[in-house]
């Protein structure tokens, strides 16, 4: 899915013409290799905004567009150019129009300042500048990932038109960079780029995708899912949704992509505007917006969040598990945890961030599941399960499996904790299910005597 390194073109389409400089941009994130993602910038200008010139038997318009792009890290410049927007105006056509256009670079992992600078070429004096912070975290790395969110202006068909510069993946892609839909552009349409559908981090055999659309108030106004095969790596999503019956408001769309046997998923959100006057709003939902939307959990149904909350209790207060249990609606457990995933974060996670923690309690739920299920019991919930969630891989562990005297049991030691513990395991039942009869961690279950439970009388 490489693209091109530049791409600009101009596209005429019909808006209402506005009196100051009309110039709006967007921009969205796509995955180009395991150290970059590919950018496109789309960019719009209001003809009515343009000086209109005589040249030889034509009338045309001339922009001009700067663009600078520079690192906070290091503070080297990465784009600093300009271009030179002309077009030639169709006089029979009286409507106002839209000169829309892209601009691709590959950039790499790293966080920038971007400035662009849209101009009347012939009367620079007539310009705006927006400024942008633009984050970079490459897509192609080993787990389950998907792109920005690309809003477009025309239905996303399959096309053989290769000299377009909307062209991309057998598909045209028209962007709308004011991202204003309503009563002149009743339809928003979309298209997003899933990665790393095959990697070996995944454990189901299909991906849930799921679409959901809140208002201004976080009010869930629309979802739908699908699911998704793994037969290959990537996939391009297309879709629409019919707006010209929604009041006007602030709307984030929410796609996420669930892997459910291992409780973790991704998301992208983007965020438009619908004016539509001639709707009566009658939404008094008083919910405020927050992160939880486009977060891990703002996508997840009430079951995917009844478990995970399962999983983590070996990390609750009692005060937190009596919170969740008087919870009564989706919204409410999807916010708890996003907080509670949040302070733990703070509390036991490393500089990295990223929610570095949370993913690594996930990971250790798999392979409690691998290496200590038995008899119909997921390995999380067994006595080791508890021990390796919290406390994480031992130093060392001794293994006592067939001793004549005793029966099956383990050490695990941790050197590091409080100056060196241990925990003694023993398979009471003779069905692989080793439960915790030892530990001189303060705080878990202590007998001195421990051996006696597990001597063979």
């Amino acid at each position: 899915m490489k693209k091109i390194l530049l791409l600009l073109s101009l596209l005429i389409t019909p808006l209402f013409s506005q009196s100051d400089f009309d110039f709006e941009f967007d921009y969205a994130q796509f995955g180009y290799d395991t150290t970059s993602n590919y950018v496109e910038f789309y960019y719009s200008f209001n003809q009515s905004s343009l000086t209109l010139q005589s040249d030889s038997s034509n009338l045309n318009l001339e922009g001009l567009l700067k663009i600078f792009i520079k690192s906070n890290t290091s503070g080297d410049t990465i784009v600093f150019n300009q271009w030179k927007i002309k077009h030639d105006v169709d006089t029979s056509d009286t409507t106002n129009q839209l000169l829309v256009g892209t601009l691709g670079f590959v950039i790499p992992a790293g966080e920038y300042s971007c400035e662009f600078t849209a101009s009347d070429f012939n009367k620079p004096e007539m310009f705006k500048e927006i400024k942008e912070q633009l984050k970079i975290n490459p897509y192609l790395h080993q787990g389950l990932s998907i792109s920005d969110i690309q809003l477009a202006s025309k239905m996303i068909q399959g096309s053989e038109n290769t000299s377009s510069i909307f062209y991309k993946n057998t598909y045209e892609v028209v962007p709308i960079p004011n991202l204003v839909f309503g009563k002149s552009q009743p339809v928003a349409f979309f298209y997003t780029e899933i990665y790393n559908l095959q990697s070996q981090l995944l454990k189901s055999e299909f991906i849930k995708m799921r679409m959901m659309l809140y208002n201004s108030k976080g009010k869930l106004i629309k979802e739908k899912s699908k699911i998704l095969s793994r037969n290959s790596n990537t996939r391009v999503e297309v879709g629409s949704q019919i707006l010209s019956n929604f009041p006007t408001d602030s709307y984030t769309f929410v796609i996420a992509l669930i892997d459910s046997l291992s409780s973790t998923g991704i998301s992208t959100a983007k965020k438009f505007f619908v004016y539509n006057p001639d709707i009566v709003v009658v939404d008094t939902f008083e919910t405020s917006t927050t992160a939880v939307l486009s977060s891990t959990f703002g996508s997840m149904s009430e079951e995917e969040i009844d478990d995970l909350f399962e999983k983590s209790k070996y990390l609750s207060t009692k005060t937190e598990v009596d919170k969740y249990e008087r919870l009564s609606n989706v919204e409410g457990k999807r916010e708890f945890m996003f907080e509670f995933w949040k302070v733990k974060e703070e509390t036991f996670g490393t500089a990295q961030g990223n929610n570095e923690f949370y993913r690594t309690y996930l990971q250790r739920v798999n392979l409690c599941n691998q290496r200590y299920s038995t008899m119909g019991k997921q390995g999380w919930k067994t006595d080791r399960g508890r021990v390796y969630l919290l406390y994480g891989e031992p130093t060392e562990i001794e293994r006592y499996p067939n001793q004549l005297e005793s029966r099956p049991y383990e050490i695990w030691q941790y050197t590091e904790i409080e100056g060196g513990v241990y925990f003694v395991f023993g398979d009471l039942t003779g069905f692989s299910d080793y439960t915790l009869i030892h530990s001189t961690k303060r705080g878990e279950l202590r007998d001195d005597n421990w051996q006696r439970r597990i001597a063979v009388r």
